[in-house]
């Protein structure tokens, strides 16, 4: 991941016991300097497109084939506001059975959640939408039938439910490609520094060394 080479740096005094002398620095990436999307900027159908994560495919597959550079997986993760990979990013079906079978064990196939099935009449008109939570025991008038009560009730299993969760993590927002080298230049100009007490370069800052102080 190219992230961390642009973030700048930082020299402090160092630590070390085995340093030379009192002006001794340590230089370290400064993690501190990053930034995030703004929530408004991801609604932007403008600079934006859906993508759909398909199987198997990790960050930096994505960006090899969006953006002809596997390294920028860092701008995918920025762009899709994913700031955990393990949690946030969808797992393959492999995994996902895994994760589902060390977690739930022996209630993997349990049911975890009752949910509606469509039911429509003899004309076609939809009485009951699929996909709504309910109770096991709910139920309807029967369409065909007033005198009659229907249970249109599926149940989904944990496993089910876990891959749901999952699959509902591939849709992610895309920066288009006409936009990249705009985004990096953006990127750069609000994590580089600026004049300052400290400044060395706009990718270095050097603190102040106070086992160095004039008498």
């Amino acid at each position: 991941m190219s992230y961390f080479r642009e973030l700048p740096d930082l020299e402090y005094q160092s630590p070390l016991t085995d340093k030379i002398s009192s002006t001794d620095y340590v230089r370290v990436k400064n993690i501190f300097r990053r930034v995030k999307l703004r929530d408004d900027l991801s609604k932007n159908l403008v600079l934006f497109n859906k993508y759909q994560i398909e199987e198997g495919e990790r960050p930096d597959i994505v960006a090899e084939k969006l953006y002809g550079k596997a390294d920028l997986d860092w701008i995918v993760l920025i762009c899709a506001g994913i700031t955990n990979v393990r949690n946030q990013w969808p797992l393959s079906s492999r995994d996902i059975y895994r994760f589902s079978e060390e977690k739930y064990g022996d209630e993997l196939n349990a049911t975890r959640i009752y949910e509606t099935a469509e039911v429509k009449d003899g004309n076609g008109r939809l009485i009951l939408p699929a996909g709504k939570v309910v109770d096991g025991n709910f139920t309807i008038p029967n369409p065909e039938d007033i005198s009659q009560t229907l249970n249109p009730v599926v149940g989904i299993s944990n496993y089910e439910y876990e891959t749901r969760l999952n699959d509902e993590k591939r849709s992610i927002d895309i920066l288009k490609k006409v936009y990249l080298q705009t985004f990096l230049n953006d990127i750069r100009k609000l994590t580089y520094y600026s004049q300052s007490s400290q400044y060395v370069n706009s990718k270095l800052i050097r603190t102040e060394n106070t086992r160095n102080q004039s008498i």
